[in-house]
């Protein structure tokens, strides 16, 4: 079994070597008229980024993709800037007509979204020419040889059952150089995933076949996040089914965010695409969704008939009444750790770094300021949004709602909920979006807190204070501390995970749906019968 686990961890090492060298393969450059349709395809107006480009990408060189990026943001950059100098000019002499006409030639979007699209168009090479050999030597290899070091530990781990057993020795899951190294890759991944996507090209070429069996289209780089994404939370599955196998809890709640992240938020957003219809992920609520109410997807919803128009009510539903009905009768964690794809990822790829949450007072207290501050953010956000949708102007109290969208995009959608939500699990535990960033947990907490049925209940006289569940906690909640006093936990950032319970070895801990009146101190309880009990031996 050893040997097995060996031959899976180098296999695993050369899928990931062949997949970080892919970015360094191929070739790059357009032929005129391929420069020339994208030009049109795109209603660029501007005759000088058509030149620029021109006498950049449309070459006999065989460019990498470093060098394509830069001559193509360079001719982005000249374009513009010659038509910045011509606005100031004609701002100088107050001449508004020519003025305003300067606005239609410069380029919208991102240059490195641009620079994707035409290196997309162009790439020649291993990976684009080769996309079957390709995918099996990095994604097909990684796969195998992940099962390979995962599924022996079904005969090494012998008899089921949770042991702490060095969790805080390893180089992997107590922030040694493994650890770090893992994050330096995932914070990596997720930095070029966003801003530089056209570094990535031939990673999404890999999977252009599984784009156009899905949707009909060419892979982009959302389709290569969400094709990995899915991925690695199959193959972290296996973990789990391996790993908490004696606990049907968590073999259902690891089966239920698999369905859901495959199905709603992969599968069926894709066949959406191939029939026309607007591409939308059925369980994603907002104010997670925080684009939901955006000018351009409510026009988007609007103009796609009666589909659109039933995305729309079913968002507002789901939201305003799905949501707290379903918290109340069974907590946060129908939504967290059933459903939610973030949720999905941190129970699976992120389960060997969860007793890397910090439990101290002073990360609850950040915690708190934080995780409410983006809610209040998102909420402001959305009420800029719709005004402008209704009254079509741009601006509220002289705020332009284009920036706020911008910043939040930017800051909570990309930087928080991407590289740091993800990137950091080796490092900060497995839920540090959830815990701190993500709005819809918020909005979850506050009804979990003060109107719901769940809360995990506790025997403080079977406690030995293993520590073992609050290690494990990934909210950083210290349910030791709970459970030595036997009170029932009833906390608002507590995603019912169930793996406090789930490492218990004395079964202390249970997690329970019961009625409100039912959540009560049990130590008053037991206080209660104490005093009787004294009072009945005092009378003999």
């Amino acid at each position: 079994m050893k040997l097995i686990k060996q031959t899976g961890l180098i296999t695993f090492l050369l899928g990931l070597t062949f997949f970080i060298g892919t970015i360094f393969t191929g070739s790059f450059n357009l032929t005129q008229p391929e420069l020339d349709t994208f030009i049109k395809e795109k209603g660029y107006k501007s005759e000088i980024i058509k030149d620029e480009l021109s006498k950049a990408i449309v070459t006999d060189e065989a460019l990498n993709i470093f060098q394509f990026s830069s001559r193509v943001i360079n001719a982005y950059e000249t374009s513009n800037n010659h038509y910045d100098a011509l606005i100031a000019k004609y701002d100088s002499e107050k001449n508004w007509d020519a003025k305003g006409k300067q606005f239609q030639y410069k380029i919208s979007g991102k240059p490195h979204s641009i620079s994707f699209e035409l290196a997309k168009k162009s790439g020649k090479g291993f990976a684009a020419d080769n996309t079957g050999w390709a995918w099996f030597l990095t994604f097909g290899l990684g796969i195998i040889g992940a099962l390979m070091f995962i599924v022996p530990d079904i005969i090494l781990l012998g008899k089921p059952g949770i042991k702490n057993d060095g969790i805080f020795l390893s180089a992997v899951t107590n922030r040694g150089w493994i650890g770090w190294f893992t994050f330096i890759f995932l914070v990596t991944f997720y930095i070029l995933l966003y801003f530089y996507p056209d570094f990535i090209v031939n990673w999404v070429y890999l999977v252009d076949p599984i784009s156009k069996s899905l949707s009909g289209n060419p892979s982009g780089q959302w389709f290569l996040y969400g094709f990995l994404y899915c991925t690695v939370m199959t193959v972290m599955a296996v973990r789990m089914y391996i790993k908490y196998r004696h606990n049907k809890y968590q073999i259902l709640r690891t089966t239920s965010v698999l369905f859901f992240q495959i199905v709603f938020a992969f599968l069926i957003p894709e066949i959406l695409v191939r029939f026309q219809m607007p591409w939308y992920d059925f369980k994603n609520a907002f104010p997670l969704d925080y684009d939901f109410f955006f000018r351009w997807n409510l026009e988007e919803l609007l103009a796609s008939g009666a589909f659109g128009l039933f995305i729309l009510v079913w968002g507002v539903v789901l939201t305003i009444v799905v949501v707290p009905v379903m918290v109340y009768f069974f907590g946060k964690r129908w939504y967290c750790s059933w459903v939610c794809g973030c949720g999905g990822l941190a129970e699976t790829l992120g389960d060997p770094y969860r007793q890397n949450s910090s439990k101290t007072l002073l990360s609850w207290r950040v915690e708190r300021i934080v995780i409410h501050s983006v809610l209040v953010f998102v909420l402001v956000m959305t009420g800029f949004a719709l005004y402008t949708f209704f009254t079509q102007e741009s601006q509220v109290l002289g705020i332009k709602t284009q920036t706020i969208q911008d910043i939040y995009g930017f800051l909570i959608g990309a930087i928080f909920a991407g590289v740091i939500g993800t990137g950091f699990y080796p490092i900060f535990g497995n839920r540090v979006w959830c815990r701190f960033g993500c709005p819809l947990a918020a909005y979850l907490g506050f009804v979990q807190r003060f109107k719901s049925r769940f809360r995990i209940t506790t025997n403080g006289g079977q406690c030995i204070s293993c520590g073992n569940c609050s290690t494990y906690c990934e909210q950083g909640i210290d349910v030791r501390a709970y459970a030595q006093k036997g009170e029932n936990i009833v906390r608002s950032s507590c995603v019912g995970c169930g793996i406090c319970s789930a490492v218990c070895p004395r079964g202390v801990l249970k997690l329970e749906n019961g009625p409100e009146e039912g959540r009560i101190n049990p130590t008053e309880i037991l206080l209660g019968n104490d005093v009787d009990l004294m009072d009945l031996m005092n009378k003999k």
